[in-house]
């Protein structure tokens, strides 16, 4: 095998909607809600996070299906755990916590498997420079001459806009297909590179603005919350930064609050994987505020930043 561990995988930039009617033809594939990973196949097998850890401690029985395959590869994908309503992400979580025994047992009692889209190298010849639909069909003969099931999946892929703009129905999302890549059918595979598109499915909800970043009466971003049984307001989700005119609004009818609010004295991390504290500002949870989210929900809380849209002036804190 000529390319090994760790690799740089292609990336994807965000956009905000699908291709325009008339624009050069594109692939669309299902974003699902997994682990990227590359998993190096063959006598060597190795499974490489997108950061370029080794995940093989957590995932026995991908190792074991790496080195059973047959045939010597690498093969891009996202690596998943099936629940009962779809895609668990937090059980890939905590999966990818276990080793040794433990790690043997999860993999007996919540198999992980991998949803492959692209191909790297396969049987020592070096695909980087192939165009992508090069590379698929590689990929699909790979899938039908070795009859590969579970673990192994190949992840869906269509030229259709509107089989694609299907795929950002809510629907699919609370299955976990966060949402579509779009793909240059001549591309190259560009390590490193954010040569791919990515659309994420968006809903609006509803949240209660808990507190602010920055301060009350020029907030740079909000936290909010939800109030669960027994009174307790749960953060769910964290703003990207506000518009002027939006912090501007809500600097006019935000009001500070003191230590009978619900978070005073509590501590949120100012970003995913670092226990820096978040600065924050608490303000009186009586304002409600529609948000647009995607569908990457960890027990009520949004996994990435929510959009600010607008006040609900017509809902109270309660109705939330």
């Amino acid at each position: 095998m000529h390319l090994s561990p760790p690799i740089e995988p292609m990336l994807a930039r965000p956009v905000t909607a699908l291709p325009a009617p008339g624009a050069r033809p594109m692939l669309f594939e299902q974003k699902a809600d997994g682990f990227r990973v590359l998993v190096f196949t063959g006598p060597q097998p190795y499974v490489q996070s997108r950061r370029g850890a080794d995940l093989r401690g957590a995932f026995p029985e991908l190792v074991q299906a790496a080195a059973e395959l047959g045939v010597e590869a690498v093969l891009d994908a996202e690596l998943v755990v099936w629940g009962a309503r779809g895609l668990d992400f937090p059980a890939l979580q905590e999966r990818a916590r276990r080793r040794r025994a433990t790690a043997q047992h999860a993999a007996r009692e919540r198999p992980a498997h991998l949803i492959v889209f692209d191909v790297l190298e396969m049987s020592g010849a070096v695909l980087l420079d192939e165009p992508l639909r090069r590379r698929r069909a590689a990929l699909e003969d790979l899938f039908a001459t070795r009859r590969l099931t579970a673990p192994w999946a190949l992840c869906p892929q269509t030229s259709d806009p509107a089989t694609a703009a299907g795929w950002l129905d809510p629907v699919w999302g609370a299955a976990g297909i966060e949402g579509v890549v779009i793909k240059d059918p001549d591309s190259r595979y560009r390590r490193g590179e954010r040569g791919w598109l990515k659309l994420r499915t968006r809903m609006t909800a509803e949240g209660i603005i808990g507190a602010v970043t920055g301060v009350v009466h020029a907030p740079r971003s909000l936290l909010l919350g939800r109030f669960v049984p027994g009174g307790r307001l749960k953060l769910i989700a964290r703003s990207t930064p506000l518009s002027r005119p939006a912090a501007a609004e809500l600097g006019s009818v935000l009001r500070p609050a003191g230590q009978e609010h619900p978070w005073h004295g509590r501590r949120f991390s100012a970003g995913w994987g670092t226990s820096e504290p978040l600065a924050f500002q608490p303000v009186v949870p009586d304002l409600v505020a529609e948000i647009s989210v995607d569908t990457a929900v960890d027990m009520g809380t949004y996994r990435h930043p929510v959009r600010y849209l607008r006040l609900r002036d017509d809902m109270t804190a309660a109705d939330v």
